[in-house]
């Protein structure tokens, strides 16, 4: 079946974005005079790919809504629902499947809705669930599982991402030069049971110092007091660290990305950036499934899966945590120069 306006939503997270990019490369090979929309919180929409993959973005405001008072809230869904409306969307794609995204769908005056396999909290009463070959694969399976369904082919994993050349610009500015080789860690996560210990980090980051690399820092806000524990324990290697974590932008951090050798981190969003661009990097699981949610289609990837028994529990709290801190910063130091010698050589 043909559509010629078809609707994405995808509003959240960083990671679950950028996995979805494949899905969104997939369904424009296979409707190439479609327009093709993309629905996502504000904070992601600079992820999201132009013309000619997405003719347009239309964004939710989640944290603003959250502000509203109940009837400002009234009105801003009614606003959502007349431009939703006026678009006349003949096909509306929920990757989502929450009750947010739900409603959104459901208030898009379009009669044919579908999704992705897991739609949870009663989004699967709104939008038909379509489960294909891979529903216990990794997500982007998941997701292209869709884009079969609609008559796509994908043979080959594309991330269409923007390039991110002005934001590099941006960091240079705002940061001074950055060494032509320089390592990025990303220090934090959105679960506390995914994170490595700042210990970790800081041992691992002395060891790349003393190897004559730069290591420049990275995440939110939150993850600020973080990297500052970790310069503190660094030491005299402190020199060689950079920590601009909490100081720049999604669209500076995916410079700085882009144009690093190799990346180190957990199971986070900023790991994933790194993956659609392909780079060399270094991945540490221990509470989550990195076949679930890990690096995709990336040659240049290095899972190191924690020892622990219960490695994969998904627990976002636990009494007996020790999966992440039984990953070794010596062992991740190996990994990290046979990485550097393929890079090098």
């Amino acid at each position: 079946m043909e559509y010629n306006n078809i609707l994405i939503i995808k509003m959240s997270s960083l990671g679950d974005i950028l996995h979805t990019l494949p899905f969104a490369a997939a369904l424009r090979s296979r409707f190439g005079e479609a327009k093709i929309t993309w629905l996502v919180h504000p904070q992601f929409a600079d992820f999201l790919p132009s013309k000619p993959i997405i003719d347009e973005v239309i964004c939710f405001d989640k944290e603003g809504f959250k502000r509203l008072s109940l009837m400002d809230k009234i009105r801003y869904f009614c606003k959502m629902r007349q431009t939703l409306h006026s678009k006349k969307f003949d096909l509306v794609i929920d990757m989502q499947g929450l009750f947010k995204s739900a409603v959104l769908a459901a208030i898009s005056g379009c009669k044919r809705r579908i999704g992705y396999c897991e739609m949870r909290e009663g989004s699967g009463l709104v939008s038909k669930a379509i489960c294909g070959e891979n529903k216990n694969a990794h997500v982007i399976e998941r997701y292209l599982d869709v884009a079969r369904y609609l008559g796509a082919k994908s043979e080959v994993i594309e991330f269409p991402m923007p390039n991110f050349d002005e934001a590099f610009e941006s960091v240079r500015k705002k940061f001074g030069k950055i060494d032509e080789k320089y390592i990025v860690m990303a220090v934090g996560a959105r679960w506390k049971t995914k994170e490595w210990p700042i210990e970790h980090f800081a041992k691992l980051a002395q060891m790349i110092s003393k190897d004559g690399l730069r290591v420049v820092l990275v995440g939110g806000k939150d993850d600020k007091k973080k990297a500052e524990k970790l310069v503190s324990l660094a030491g005299s290697e402190a020199k060689n660290i950079t920590d601009l974590a909490g100081e720049t932008t999604l669209g500076e951090l995916a410079a700085l990305i882009k144009n690093c050798a190799v990346f180190i981190s957990a199971d986070t969003g900023p790991l994933h950036i790194a993956a659609a661009f392909k780079k060399p990097l270094i991945a540490l699981y221990g509470p989550t499934l990195a076949n679930r949610t890990g690096p995709y289609a990336d040659d240049g990837a290095s899972v190191i899966l924690t020892s622990a028994a219960c490695a994969g529990c998904l627990k976002k709290r636990c009494s007996d945590w020790h999966c992440m801190r039984d990953i070794a910063p010596e062992v991740v130091h190996g990994v990290f120069k046979e990485k550097l010698g393929q890079i090098d050589g």
